[in-house]
């Protein structure tokens, strides 16, 4: 008797293959400065951490102090405040996004 086929994985798209053994090869090279460094100290993570809030928070308050000098140039309330306070959390949120997978 011979043993039953086993069902072969639909073949992956030449995309998903390359960001796949890109993803293993960034994983491989995390793996190796972590041999070689350690793991890394609460002060460097409380830092990172620091460095993270400042990265949302800078173009928050950008984004306020522009949408307040606005507010009051053209006398329209709240009107440009809380959209560009919106936008500074999207930008902070992006920028701490591609921060966070490059570190």
């Amino acid at each position: 008797m011979t043993a039953p086929e086993q069902a072969l994985p639909p073949e992956t798209e030449p995309d998903e293959q390359d960001s796949l053994v890109e993803g293993v090869r960034l994983r491989g090279e995390r793996h190796q400065r972590w041999l070689h460094e350690g793991a890394p100290s609460v002060a460097r993570r409380l830092a990172q951490i620091g460095v993270l809030g400042w990265i949302i928070v800078v173009p928050m308050l950008i984004g306020v102090f522009v949408g307040r000098w606005l507010d009051q140039e053209l006398n329209s309330g709240l009107f440009w405040t809380a959209p560009l306070l919106m936008l500074g959390l999207a930008l902070g949120c992006y920028s701490a996004w591609k921060w966070m997978k490059n570190a």
